[in-house]
């Protein structure tokens, strides 16, 4: 296992990134359609396609998600992807037509110091493709694909992404976020992270919590335009699962994001987490499987956040990343 959401079999990740435009686009593909839910908590999210994802909806699976820099314009990137399974014969087959599927959530970089200037068109529908057509199990982490223009409170922002059994059950989950939050991933301005009782071995540095709270512990951030945020997220599991119990696991898995980040989900945030589930493994007990899921999630996820900003390098404008604070 690479403690990477391809872990769960059947997924594949791409990135596509601009470091003159300072963002990027990341694309999760899917073998088979997969069930998928949706919990957004962000009081001014981006989204596309999360209405289908109610469980009163028709549509039962989806084929990709989307996750991508660019605010309102970077929603250009789930085009991109749509394009590319297309090409490959991918959709919801309607008649003699398939139309792909392809949800996406969108994080604000516009201001990140990156060359925005780009015209009539933005370049997040090619961002899109090319993320699509790179997909694969292997993938990189920090300052990639959505991470590229993502910044936190004092430290740059990143993409990251972990694994882990789930205990009790034969499933296993995973997760990816593209951490690009308002609040600090730091207790304070010091080098431990806020999710460090839930690292595995040294993912993240390995610097455990701090002995004594420092004073600045729950500083209020000093990052500028408090609206200009947001972190997204995917979590995923071999398991089967309904609309209803993805859309469950959603919700029990963002609260990796309150154990990650001071503060989250603030009132012009875009804090989305997507759930999916791949249906290959059964659970034996829908309610007390389905908790544990959600608890392993919920971990999975913070470790996401952690990683994100730990392997993050800093951009020739904004904060400085992790390492050059602290070393490695």
């Amino acid at each position: 296992m690479r403690s990477l959401i391809t872990d769960i079999a059947g997924i594949r990740v791409g990135h596509a990134q601009d470091r003159r435009l300072a963002s990027g686009t990341t694309a999760i593909l899917f073998d088979a359609p997969v069930t998928a839910g949706v919990d957004v908590r962000g009081g001014g999210p981006g989204t596309r396609e999360t209405d289908l994802l109610d469980p009163e909806r028709t549509v039962a699976a989806i084929d990709a998600l989307v996750l991508s820099g660019g605010s309102a314009f970077g929603l250009d990137a789930a085009a991109g992807v749509v394009a590319r399974l297309a090409e490959t014969g991918r959709g919801f087959s309607v008649g003699a037509a398939r139309v792909p599927i392809v949800p996406a959530a969108v994080l604000f970089d516009l201001l990140n110091g990156g060359d925005k200037a780009w015209g009539r068109f933005s370049p997040y529908r090619d961002l899109g493709y090319a993320a699509a057509r790179a997909a694969a199990p292997a993938f990189a982490l920090g300052s990639v694909g959505a991470g590229m223009g993502a910044t936190t409170a004092g430290l740059k922002g990143g993409l990251g992404s972990a694994s882990a059994p789930v205990a009790g059950t034969p499933a296993h989950v995973g997760a990816l976020a593209a951490v690009n939050a308002f609040g600090r991933v730091t207790v304070g301005e010091g080098p431990w992270f806020w999710a460090s009782p839930f690292e595995v071995g040294a993912e993240f540095g390995g610097r455990g919590f701090p002995p004594t709270m420092p004073a600045d512990a729950f500083a209020w951030p000093s990052k500028e335009l408090p609206g200009a945020n947001t972190t997204l997220a995917v979590v995923a599991t071999d398991a089967i699962l309904t609309k209803a119990q993805a859309r469950r696991l959603a919700v029990m898995a963002q609260d990796g994001l309150a154990r990650a980040i001071h503060p989250v989900h603030t009132p012009l945030d875009g804090d989305v987490v997507f759930a999916v589930a791949t249906g290959r493994v059964p659970l034996a007990d829908p309610v007390g499987d389905l908790a544990r899921l959600g608890d392993a999630a919920a971990r999975v996820l913070a470790r996401s956040v952690a990683i994100g900003v730990f392997e993050a390098t800093a951009l020739a404008a904004g904060p400085p990343a992790w390492r050059d604070r602290h070393g490695g």
